[in-house]
């Protein structure tokens, strides 16, 4: 079957298939390009304006206006109209004309409007192809488009490649081949991160420790490395030959760091105009949402180095979103509970006087609206306003109840990676200020956004270059050829015997060095992650003994922890305890674990704890994983292909937990519900947030013994310094303690047990006093 387009480039034609299937088709590309030509132009246009066809001595009337003629009302004469403040066309010409400042930066807009517009065009042009490619290769319409999720469109493409051999190196293509192509540059931007290559920790003299990436760095960073002039790639999927032999690193260390100095410099001269246009961007853009809602700029957000720092391997964009998403909530609740006492007094001091004088002010345009017409009286509302809508963000609700340790637990299920000194740390400023580099407030944002073209080209010039030799040595170390797919990132690869790391279950299975090591178990939790979204992929032998190992881990873990029926029957308290507000079933299932062991050691009324032993969110956490597994074995092959988005494959090594039938059968009566797509999905999540658990609860138990024998505990260290210590510290020939045969104390994260409270309270009426309560709960 011929098809009237191209596919030769097949090997970049899959990121565009993802992002035309991401950005809702054709229509909503076009119309999103076109949009921003306007709106640039837009921006230009009218800022051109008020600078100079504008009168503002008579829009503020400073000076006075005179309209004489015949039948104009007396009472009219003197008032300003917006013409009035208008110049005429004539006028406003001369004064731009005779602004050499302003011609030329109308020049430079202009050049690089014209440049947006010729590549908006061979967009349409492009776009137009992968159109035609939708609806005749993949047989799936436009107005159809909205209804297929992503994993739909991915088996069509596995299918047609069988049919139509685009890809003429590769007789079938696979899911991780998919993925590679798509993120083949985010991959490696993910690993670079995770080795603390790009300099974007910044240790200021006054500030500390600070995180700084924006969207005008992270453009430098890709344009220098990947597909710029002078880049790294010599096209969109291979890496130039000459960077992949060691003979001449120094050479080329050199070479690439000129090109770093260039791009610096580059960025030196064009930061007036960059920044213009950050200035220009960021007014139209949130003033009005700030005058309209104040408290949105203490809002958050995840920051980019967030979302590179928190991204798995093989992540697409909307898996990174939407798993994210779900962690925004927790970790907002856990960030509000931080609050600072003295600025707590301040902000409600402040609030009093504000709201005293605004009060007053009301209540005079009340009594009579021409208070309006004195000057400045509307500003003065607005204003004070704004400081009562800022000020009350940080007064703390004095009925609310935090539990820091339990709260972050709640993060990491949904997030995935957390440094090891977070453990037991939850409630303190240094963790809180760690978190806040993930997790930043739209206004830091907004501000780093616009220091963005000052700060860049010294980044540049002063920190990136000085990196040279190391970006030469990672690209030649970490990069493989792979068939059909091209030059990817080694760490793409998710291999647990070149990249794994023993402190994270992979003991006895890997041979790689420290300098090999994906730091925080990036390697085996991007694994677990791609395994579960992607379950009829066939992972290599090396991936499926280590899965292999984590089920055998799992199931015997479950033995010393609680029935699964126990955690469902705990799932609303837990819920509660947890102030999980969603109330699905999986969200619901999820609280059950991360809060069990509170219940197993709170001596709730009527729980009797020589019947439930005391256990730990990781036994939780396998006791529901090995249920999970178990059932599933159970099942009749033709029930487990009931839906194939969450069911693993039949290789018995790739088989992973089944997340649709026990735990949805015993928490939901419905057969529609049980059926819905949305749910299973929802599932997979939390069975991925399970394994997230279990994973860091065993490599926090396999690194006592080491810490223990290095003869102290590890200090907490910036998060700078945890990523290039983590696999320094590994002990070859050490063993795994198993969660089962751990004698260690249990975690309550500030909870006090029944005993405790009980010995203090007499303690103090023996004493004739109260004991000393905190203005604001806590756990």
């Amino acid at each position: 079957m011929e098809f009237p387009f191209k596919f030769f480039v097949f090997l970049d034609l899959n990121f565009h298939i993802y992002q035309f299937h991401q950005k809702n088709g054709f229509a909503c590309m076009m119309l999103s390009e076109f949009f921003e030509l306007f709106q640039f132009l837009f921006v230009v246009t009218f800022t051109t304006f008020l600078f100079n066809c504008v009168e503002y001595d008579i829009l503020f009337a400073n000076r006075a206006v005179n309209h004489t003629g015949p039948g104009q009302n007396p009472l009219d004469r003197n008032k300003v109209t917006l013409p009035d403040a208008i110049l005429p066309s004539q006028q406003c010409t001369e004064r731009i004309q005779e602004n050499s400042w302003i011609i030329f930066l109308l020049i430079m807009a202009a050049i690089f409007w014209v440049y947006r517009m010729i590549k908006v065009f061979c967009n349409v042009l492009h776009y137009w192809e992968i159109r035609q490619f939708y609806i005749k290769a993949l047989k799936i319409r436009m107005g159809e488009l909205c209804n297929f999720t992503w994993q739909e469109v991915q088996d069509r493409l596995i299918s047609l490649q069988r049919e139509q051999q685009m890809c003429i190196h590769k007789k079938e293509l696979t899911e991780l081949d998919i993925y590679h192509r798509i993120l083949r540059f985010k991959n490696y931007m993910v690993a670079m991160v995770n080795k603390s290559l790009l300099p974007v920790q910044l240790q200021l003299p006054l500030l500390g420790n600070l995180v700084f990436l924006t969207q005008g760095l992270k453009y430098n960073f890709e344009l220098i490395l990947f597909w710029g002039p002078g880049s790294l790639f010599q096209n969109k999927w291979n890496l130039h030959p000459k960077y992949k032999r060691a003979g001449n690193r120094l050479e080329l260390a050199q070479q690439l760091s000129r090109v770093i100095l260039l791009m610096g410099v580059a960025n030196l001269l064009l930061c007036p105009f960059i920044l213009v246009w950050q200035v220009l961007y960021a007014f139209f853009s949130y003033t009005e949402v700030i005058r309209r809602e104040p408290g949105s700029l203490g809002a958050r957000r995840w920051s980019l180095y967030g979302r590179l720092y928190l991204r798995h391997f093989n992540e697409l964009d909307h898996e990174l979103h939407g798993r994210l998403g779900r962690g925004y909530k927790p970790t907002s609740k856990y960030m509000n509970s931080f609050t600072s006492p003295l600025l707590t007094v301040l902000a409600k001091n402040v609030a009093f006087f504000s709201g005293s004088v605004l009060a007053v002010l009301i209540a005079l345009t009340v009594y009579d609206e021409d208070v309006l017409t004195v000057q400045h009286i509307l500003t003065a509302i607005t204003v004070l306003g704004v400081v009562i809508t800022i000020t009350r963000s940080f007064i703390p609700d004095e009925h609310m109840v935090w539990c820091p340790e339990q709260l972050l637990q709640c993060v990491l299920a949904h997030i995935h990676y957390m440094p090891d000194h977070w453990r037991d740390n939850a409630n303190k400023s240094e963790t809180r200020d760690e978190v806040a580099q993930l997790f930043q407030y739209k206004a830091v944002f907004i501000l780093e956004e616009l220091l963005s073209p000052i700060v860049t080209p010294f980044i540049l010039i002063f920190l990136l270059r000085n990196k040279s030799l190391e970006i030469i040595d990672f690209f030649r170390n970490f990069t493989v050829e792979v068939v059909g797919v091209g030059d990817i990132c080694s760490f793409a690869q998710m291999d647990i015997r070149r990249h794994g790391n023993p402190l994270w279950m992979s003991e006895g299975q890997t041979e790689a060095s420290v300098y090999q090591q994906a730091e925080n178990g990036k390697t085996e939790l991007s694994l677990m992650h791609f395994t579960i979204k992607n379950p009829h992929w066939q992972p290599p032998q090396e991936s499926s003994v280590f899965i292999s190992h984590l089920k055998e881990k799992v199931h015997q873990d479950a033995q010393g922890g609680p029935p699964t029926q126990l955690l469902l029957s705990e799932a609303p308290l837990c819920s509660s305890l947890l102030s999980n507000e969603s109330g699905n079933a999986p969200d619901n299932l999820l609280a059950s674990v991360l809060a069990h062991p509170i219940l197993t050691a709170s001596g709730l009324p009527g729980r009797d704890r020589r019947f439930v032993p005391p256990s730990t969110a990781a036994s939780a956490a396998a006791s529901v994983l090995a249920s999970l597994s178990i059932s599933h074995s159970q099942l009749p092959h033709a029930s487990r292909s009931h839906s194939h988005v969450l069911l693993p494959s039949t290789h018995p090594d790739s088989t992973m937990y089944c997340s649709d039938r026990t735990v949805i059968d015993s928490m939901s009566a419905s057969d529609s519900r049980i059926r819905s797509t949305t749910m299973l999905s929802e599932f997979a999540l939390a069975e991925m947030s399970l394994h997230a658990i279990y994973m860091h609860e065993v490599h926090q138990q396999n690194s006592l013994p080491h810490q223990r024998t290095s003869g102290q505990w590890q200090n907490p260290m910036p998060m700078r310094d945890l990523i290039s210590n983590t696999g320094s510290q590994t002990h070859s020939g050490h063993t795994a303690v198993h969660l089962s045969s751990m004698p260690t104390p249990l975690r309550l994260g500030g909870w006090t047990e029944e005993e405790e409270e009980d010995a203090e309270e007499e303690e103090v009426l023996n004493r004739g006093s109260t004991p000393k309560q905190d203005s604001r709960s806590s756990c």
